[in-house]
Parts: C-alpha cells; sequence; structure tokens
C-alpha cells in the first residue's frame, strides 16, 4: 500500500497473525509461500513494519481458522469514527420475553423451510434440552 505509513494498528494485527501462527504451529516459511511471497516479507507483516492486504488476512484466516473479526478486536483506534457496517453495536442479552419471541419466529422459519424429517430431528432435539433443563 504505497504511500500509507504504518500505525499502532498494524503493529496490533500484526501481533495477533504471529500469535495465530504460532498456536497453529505454522512457520513464517509456509505462511509466507502460501501467500507467495518471502518469509521475509511475512516477518514485516507480523512486526507491522508493512500493513497486510485484506486478501492475505483472509488467507491466513482460513489456514488457522481464526474469523477474520479476531485480528482487529481490540484494536487501537486513531479516531471516534466508527464506519457503518464495519462495527455491529453489542446486543442486549435475550430476556425471558425476547427468548419466547425468538422461539416463535425459529419454529415459524423451521415449519416453513424444512423437511418433515428435519423437523422431527429438532423437536427430538428440544425434548433432549427440555429433559437437561428439568433435571
Amino acid at each position: 500500500m504505497a504511500g500509507q505509513k504504518t500505525d499502532q494498528r498494524d503493529v496490533y494485527v500484526g501481533q495477533r497473525i504471529a500469535e495465530q501462527r504460532r498456536k497453529a504451529s505454522l512457520t513464517q516459511r509456509r505462511v509466507a509461500q502460501s501467500f507467495g511471497m518471502s518469509a521475509a516479507q511475512l516477518q514485516k507483516y507480523e512486526k507491522g513494519t508493512n500493513r497486510i492486504s485484506a486478501v492475505h488476512l483472509d488467507i491466513f484466516s482460513r489456514m488457522t481458522g481464526v474469523p477474520m473479526d479476531y485480528f482487529f478486536k481490540g484494536m487501537p483506534r486513531n479516531d471516534d469514527f466508527i464506519a457503518p457496517g464495519f462495527s455491529e453495536p453489542e446486543q442486549a442479552s435475550l430476556g425471558e420475553g425476547r427468548l419466547k419471541e425468538l422461539a416463535e419466529i425459529l419454529g415459524r422459519h423451521i415449519t416453513e423451510n424444512f423437511s418433515e424429517e428435519a423437523r422431527r430431528d429438532v423437536a427430538a432435539a428440544i425434548r433432549a434440552l427440555e429433559s437437561k433443563l428439568n433435571g
């Protein structure tokens, strides 16, 4: 990304990449080969010296089984602006009334979209859950 300077956000993402690479027991060389680059270039991403592209981050995400948002959660911000669509507000927990509403919506969806066999499987799972919850 020519012309753009890296900052603490790139360092943060790079640290998360290095952490997940080690957890997945992947070498820098192995990851770099999948990106089609040198291990030295990957090292620059991990240190935050260079900014990683979205495409490479997606490839790495799939290699390690870690969702893309993991690399950005807790990332320091340079401003107070939250771009629409990139940051979901925290959702309120489901209270008793909302759980019942959710169950009705889910039941309607299952009735309209699932086969008879799949509906029986869902009903059996619900009975098993009810049995566990009631003792």
